[in-house]
This record gives C-alpha cells, structure tokens and sequence, in this order.
C-alpha cells in the first residue's frame, strides 16, 4: 500500500508516541513563586526575590472575595475537599458539627456555599492610590500598573450559629489614617504566616503559573463563621461576590515555592 507525505508523518508521530510512552507535565519556568501551599512547610527554591510589601494598614484594600475550601493547606485545616475546581482543604473541626450548625438556610444569597462549608476569604491590598471594587482589576490603575500586592488570608468554617463570627465586622469600613481598610481583620487564630508568592484561582496550576507578585499572610487556624451574615454580605457587597471562587491546586514543588523565613 502506498502511503502519501501527510499519512507517512502522522504514522511516525504515532510510533514516537507509543515508544515514548505518555508526556509528562512539566512545571512552569521563570515565574516567581507560587502559591498556595501548605504553610507548615518552611522550604522553598524558587530564586525569583522581591520585596515585601508594607503592612496593610500602609496599604489600600482594593478587593475582599472568597473561595470555596481552603486553598492553603495547614494543620488545623488539611482534610482533602476533592480534586475538583472547589477542592481544596477543610477545616479539621467539620465532622465535629452538630445539626442545628450544619441546618440550611431558608435563603442563602450565596451561590455555591453553605453550612458545613470551608471558606478561604481574601482581603487583597495594594499600593495604588485606588478605590476599592470588583475584582482584582480594582488593585491597578493605568498611572499604578505594577504596585505591591498584599492579601490577608482566613479559612472559616461556616456554621449555622449567630454566636459565630458575623462577616460584617471584616467588611469594607472606609478610609483610615487616609488608606482605604476593613473594619477588622481575623484575630486569635494564631500568628500569621509571612511569605512571597502569586495570585491564585482555578486558572493556574503547576503547569500555568501566575506572573503576579504578591505578598502573603496566611493564618494558621480556622474560625466558626454565622454563614447566614456571610449570605447577607453576598446579597450586597461593594466587591459584586455574590459566591465562592474557585481554588488552584496546591503547589508543591519547590522550584515553584519560596523560603518561608
């Protein structure tokens, strides 16, 4: 049988393919770090450096969203969530939850999220003299394209229990000593951990990695959250969340991580 130019090429890619066996994914390169990660691992290659961005009360809150479960991964909140695009973490307490904590909301204005749910919240921060708004678009103006990026992480356990945290008191204030801020960030769930890395979201992997840099503060441990005041916020917020993002998958190689210091 004779066989044109075309066939004879696409025959040979076939043969490479079943000798070469399967392609394996590789990792993307020269990005800086990545994230998320599992903050109770310290270790880090990745030898892109830049500075830490200031504290952020020195900062302008320019975003607040959530994702559903935790992308980082910690101690108090390593129970897997799935290999799906809301995978992630859990907090550790949700098998402990009663029924009245797990009950469903009569009307629940957030989306995709409720009761028994793991949230990952993000109160984003920048340098730029900006307001804040939807989206991270809200971080960067065309006289501020490349500012510091700062976010302040807390993973909640949503709970159906108005003696939880209510998500009111970490909403948007206004301005403060002339920087636009909440009214208060998460305390006592432990010292937060400091580190270099990206953005995140369920548009990048190991394979497709962010090219922003951003300074992180991860906390290490869960809080109960009232998910009904979370619902309120979703039914009327200034950022237009109206329910949970996505999460990226854990990164682990240590090309893509930086040193935990």
């Amino acid at each position: 049988m004779v066989y044109s130019k075309r066939s004879q090429l696409i025959l040979l890619a076939a043969i490479l393919v079943i000798f070469a066996g399967p392609a394996s994914a590789e990792i993307c390169q020269r990005f800086g770090p990545q994230t998320p990660r599992d903050i109770d691992r310290k270790a880090g290659e990745n030898t892109v450096v830049f500075s830490m961005a200031p504290d952020y009360r020195m900062m302008n809150l320019c975003d607040i969203h959530f994702h559903k479960q935790a992308e980082h991964k910690a101690e108090d909140f390593s129970l897997s969530g799935g290999n799906s695009r809301y995978g992630g973490f859990r907090c550790n307490a949700t098998a402990g939850l009663t029924q009245q904590e797990l009950k469903p909301l009569l009307e629940n204005q957030c989306s995709n999220v409720a009761a028994g749910d793991t949230a990952e919240v993000h109160w984003v921060y920048t340098s730029c003299d900006v307001d804040p708004g939807p989206t991270l678009n809200s971080c960067f103006s065309k006289a501020c394209p490349n500012p510091n990026l700062r976010v302040e992480a807390q993973v909640f356990l949503l709970v159906n229990d108005g003696a939880a945290a209510d998500f009111a008191d970490f909403d948007y204030e206004g301005e403060v000593n002339g920087y636009h801020q909440a009214k208060a960030l998460p305390s006592g769930t432990g010292k937060p951990v400091q580190f270099l890395g990206s953005t995140t979201g369920p548009d990048f992997s190991a394979e497709t990695c962010s090219p922003f840099q951003v300074s992180w503060s991860v906390r290490p441990q869960c809080i109960e959250l009232d998910v009904e005041s979370l619902s309120d916020w979703c039914a009327d917020n200034l950022f237009d969340e109206h329910g949970a993002h996505g999460v990226r998958p854990l990164v682990e190689d240590l090309e893509l991580l930086s040193e935990i210091k």
